[in-house]
């Protein structure tokens, strides 16, 4: 497997800990294991390590007094606990050791959901939070656009030989048999109808009731679906941006889009050919959001990120920074004035400071409306180097 040099900077101080949430198959496990090769691990993953900690979370008090006896060097490292959610109780124990042996660990998991649904301990503030992503742009020598909009940026995947089956593999022994075995869902075949229906539902506004027939469930069970996919980092909702304005625009309605652009077409059951069409177009949008995501939380910025609609179909991708910068994706390298209309109408009504339409361009240029043709290169050049947010 190949080497991948992650942006995410922990910065821990001597002493701090932190839990690091991320996805399955993100690389967590390998870039703490590079990152911090004297630290004492622990993965929960390991049968009989789970079962041992699991019937008496004690044991981890135990073993590090036993080490702080013999090489008090090894606990200068933060102490990393792998799949931390899998067992809650095992945070008490951190927690005393943080405090009474001044002990510093990074706790790694897929969801902090059980931990917050069974009253978890989330050690009160003592440990930063941090999230991992899929590969971004800037993380992949030689990346290539259209490869990463068919096999997306989980790093195990991107690289794959035979993508279909890691695919595969990833929807149905995690999407499915784990969230099961976390004992998130309890109706397995309404959770699968659910997730073959998903990637239709990618990208598009939410409509639960209809979704809700489809699977054979009630619309609320379909919202408690969304959350759990949102919990467990495999999903977002991007919510309306809603400023008071004379122009009707839809209020309430939330967009959902899957962490990773390779998967949303695999449930989608779609390729992407070329870089042209519809089906481009949306897995185009659909990556440039994921860098957006990503270069948010690692960097840490305060903005959220919100679609815009007009009740009349004018539509604008994502808008930044409460109004500050609106941003349309376009998957052609010569955006006409039609491909333009709802950054006109979103300046119109708000009066961003930039309007910006990413594309396939060859060279930047500023339109008599005042909106900044980006090529997409330039764009994410620009929005890592921290010159737009």
């Amino acid at each position: 497997m190949s080497y991948y040099d992650r942006i995410l900077h922990l910065g821990l101080t001597q002493g701090q800990s932190a839990f690091l949430w991320g996805a399955r198959n993100t690389g967590k496990s390998t870039f703490l294991k590079q990152k911090y090769p004297n630290s004492i691990y622990y993965d929960l993953l390991d049968t009989d390590l789970f079962n041992d900690l699991n019937r008496q979370p004690s044991i981890l008090r135990e073993q590090l007094s036993a080490i702080a006896l013999t090489d008090k060097i090894k606990l200068t490292h933060p102490i990393i606990i792998d799949e931390v959610q899998k067992i809650p109780r095992l945070l008490d124990e951190v927690h005393w050791l943080i405090e009474n042996r001044k002990l510093s660990f990074i706790l790694c998991g897929s969801s902090a959901r059980k931990l917050k649904r069974g009253s978890g301990n989330l050690l009160g503030g003592r440990a930063w939070k941090f999230t991992f992503f899929p590969l971004t742009k800037n993380e992949v020598f030689d990346f290539d656009l259209l490869k990463a909009l068919n096999h997306g940026l989980i790093p195990s995947i991107y690289q794959s030989s035979n993508i279909n089956r890691s695919f595969h593999a990833y929807v149905h022994l995690y999407l499915k048999e784990e969230i099961q075995m976390e004992g998130l869902v309890r109706n397995l075949p309404a959770f699968s109808r659910f997730l073959d229906l998903l990637g239709f539902a990618n990208g598009e506004m939410l409509n639960y009731r209809k979704i809700a027939t489809d699977c054979g469930v009630d619309a609320k069970t379909i919202k408690e679906y969304f959350q759990i996919l949102i919990d467990t980092l495999i999903g977002y909702y991007l919510m309306p941006f809603n400023k008071q304005v004379k122009r009707q625009i839809i209020s309430s309605t939330p967009k959902f889009y899957l962490f990773d652009v390779g998967i949303g077409n695999y449930l989608a059951k779609r390729t992407v050919l070329d870089l042209r069409g519809m089906t481009a177009g949306f897995a185009f949008e659909h990556f440039i959001l994921m860098e957006l995501i990503a270069y948010i939380n690692i960097k840490e910025i305060n903005s959220t990120i919100h679609y815009w609609r007009s009740k009349t179909g004018l539509e604008v991708d994502f808008v930044l920074d409460n109004g500050r910068i609106a941003i349309e994706v376009k998957i052609t390298s010569n955006p006409t004035t039609r491909d333009q209309k709802g950054l006109i109408a979103f300046q119109n009504d708000y009066q961003p400071d930039k309007a910006i339409l990413v594309c396939l361009a060859k060279q930047q240029r500023v339109t008599a409306n005042d909106i900044h043709i980006m090529p997409w290169e330039a764009f994410l050049n620009d929005l890592w180097n921290g010159q737009l947010l």
